[in-house]
């Protein structure tokens, strides 16, 4: 019989859900910004297709800045506590169960 799971398991499957909301949020960002690219493009000079694609990339270009700014929160909460599963990137953490 396996020991229940504990404070390692957690703390792994937390940094598993944040890695892959960071991931999709890129993507998500990505998207807007090719979606606000192409509604400029295709807007013909009509001032309010124009502003609507300003506004779409504007809005996207604050998500990138918002995701920036909460992942380094987290890596100075990671930083502060020692909590290894806000290390995201590092392959030990992600891959040793």
């Amino acid at each position: 019989m396996e020991p229940p799971a504990g404070l390692n398991q957690l703390e792994l499957i937390f940094g598993r859900i944040v890695s892959f909301s960071v991931a999709l949020t890129f993507i998500a960002l990505f998207v807007m910004l090719v979606w606000g690219g192409l509604k400029y493009i295709t807007s013909g000079g009509e001032q309010k297709a124009v502003q609507a694609a300003h506004q779409t990339i504007t809005w996207a270009l604050l998500g990138v800045l918002f995701v920036i700014i909460a992942w380094l929160v987290l890596l100075t909460i990671a930083s502060l506590t020692g909590i290894s599963a806000l290390k995201v990137f590092d392959p030990k953490v992600l891959l040793n169960p």
